[in-house]
């Protein structure tokens, strides 16, 4: 429902037909940034080219939830691998995606200024990666190792004191 204190946005983006949204005034600086500009009655329109739809859908599905239970903060430094050790129920399972899909939201939250999102998107690839060795990174994320066992002797000796901490 729109009241005096949200804000109708139509996310223009091809694919993605919904119905306007409403934000509280805070929610993303990109959906604000636009409040002093001139309109048409109410209605603003955010064109989002660089989101895919199926990327926008996700993103509308987790304002909306947000707007209804907001997400328990992430402590930091991480308290587990496991998303569902540290976000409600709802928020772990949204997260649960293929890499590709993960990553696109990381760029979407980003574009659209969202920091629960991407606080969220950003802590599961943390969790990704705590705990594991280089070489498991790169197994995970599909990364060549482009260094020549010399080259990565060298950065080990040069970082020791990473791994000390």
């Amino acid at each position: 429902m729109i009241d005096g204190t949200y804000k109708a946005l139509w996310l223009a983006n091809a694919g993605v037909e919904r119905e306007p949204l409403s934000f509280p005034p805070a929610y993303s600086h990109l959906f604000f940034t636009t409040e002093d500009a001139e309109d048409e009655g109410d209605k603003i329109e955010i064109p989002l080219p660089n989101v895919k739809s199926q990327v926008l859908n996700k993103v509308i599905e987790f304002c909306e939830h947000h707007l209804q239970e907001p997400m328990t903060e992430i402590e930091k430094p991480l308290k587990s691998q496991v998303m569902a050790d540290v976000v409600q129920k709802w928020y772990a399972d949204f997260v649960d995606v293929e890499q590709v899909l993960l990553f696109e939201l990381i760029l979407a939250a980003n574009y659209m200024d969202i920091k629960p999102l991407l606080d969220l998107t950003c802590a599961t690839v943390a969790g990704m990666i705590k705990g594991k060795t280089p070489e498991d990174i790169r197994q995970t994320f599909g990364i060549q190792n482009d260094f020549s066992p010399e080259e990565e002797a060298q950065v080990r000796e040069e970082n020791k004191w990473c791994e000390e901490a």
